[in-house]
């Protein structure tokens, strides 16, 4: 008995050994990263008209702008687009988690980096400093911008007016600080989508939007398995939450009944608030989804998002939107 025991003990120190040394390895291993490229990006009218349509897509206004939520879709204030964002702790994040200024500003954005630099830290999340930024900003699928572009973007940020707005960097808990180094990962060349391919477009232009990131619920940040597209991820800011919605092809909790011109209609309806402004907006009509911008895509795009979606498989899952708005009006 002694025999194994110590047997035993030899064994768990062995492990505790091996995970000391596995958290001794995550704590000093870098992020994987490529030298940035030294381009400089021809600043046409025509690219920095497709850097604002893929900044719009993106979505980039939703992390790295002021908005004023008490409005519906929470429009972007203008004299803060692209300054940085400090998130609540409300949104249950690891840490203190802020997004940086995208503006020109040489002090406190970006106006001093290289071209190259911006790329890279798009595409691989990897600051000019060589510092790895925070997941929530999706290289992950950022990675997938085509070479095009990416560069078309950088144009359009080389146009946004510089704000002078100091964004305190990010501070991510132990253990996702260490976890997360296996994000960040060179890109290399990509090429571009096939445009007159709908499904093939509708795919790249779903993944750039990040539809998946917001309309699929997780757990511990991993997506939950078989829940793709499914909807209930909770999305909380001060006093205001909402659930994103089921968008797979599901006849009964999904848009499986959801015909072309409805799923456009639903998206173009909001075309006048961006001409007019948008109304108040209490809890049961708050949203981070970017209605505002997206009912500014083009027929054809939305069309192709349409045709991807329906190629998802159908997942039953009904979700409640607006839980909190309910619980006020029971009172």
């Amino acid at each position: 008995m002694k025999r194994i025991l110590k047997l035993v003990g030899l064994i768990i120190a062995g492990l505790v050994c091996l995970a000391a040394a596995g958290a001794g390895y995550l704590a000093v291993r870098k992020p994987a990263m490529a030298p940035a490229s030294d381009i400089q990006v021809a600043m046409t009218p025509e690219r920095i008209a497709r850097g604002k349509y893929i900044f719009e897509l993106s979505d980039c206004d939703g992390c790295h702008s002021g908005r004023d939520f008490s409005r519906f879709g929470g429009p972007v204030i203008v004299s803060q687009r692209g300054q940085g964002v400090k998130f609540p702790k409300e949104m249950g994040l690891p840490g203190r988690i802020s997004s940086r200024n995208i503006t020109m500003d040489r002090e406190t954005g970006i106006g001093n980096w290289k071209d190259g630099e911006k790329i890279r830290a798009i595409r691989e999340g990897i600051s000019r400093d060589g510092r790895q930024l925070f997941p929530m900003m999706p290289y992950g699928r950022f990675r997938e911008m085509s070479d095009e572009d990416v560069y078309s973007l950088v144009a359009f940020l080389n146009t946004l007016a510089p704000v002078k707005h100091k964004v305190e960097p990010s501070q991510v808990d132990f253990p996702v600080s260490l976890l997360m180094k296996s994000a960040a990962q060179p890109s290399g060349h990509v090429t571009e989508p096939n445009r007159g391919d709908k499904l093939a477009n509708g795919r790249y232009l779903v993944k750039l939007a990040g539809c998946a990131e917001c309309h699929t619920p997780t757990e511990k940040y991993k997506p939950k398995p078989g829940m793709l597209f499914a909807g209930g991820e909770r999305f909380a800011l001060p006093g205001r939450v909402v659930v994103s919605a089921n968008i797979t092809p599901d006849l009964q909790s999904g848009i499986g009944r959801w015909s072309e011109e409805y799923f456009l209609d639903r998206f173009q309806q909001y075309r006048e608030y961006v001409e007019k402004g948008s109304p108040e907006s209490g809890l049961e009509s708050f949203t981070v989804m970017p209605w505002l911008l997206f009912s500014q895509l083009p027929a054809d795009d939305l069309r192709a998002i349409y045709a991807f979606l329906r190629t998802t498989k159908p997942v039953y899952h009904a979700v409640d939107s607006h839980p909190d708005a309910k619980l006020i009006t029971k009172r």
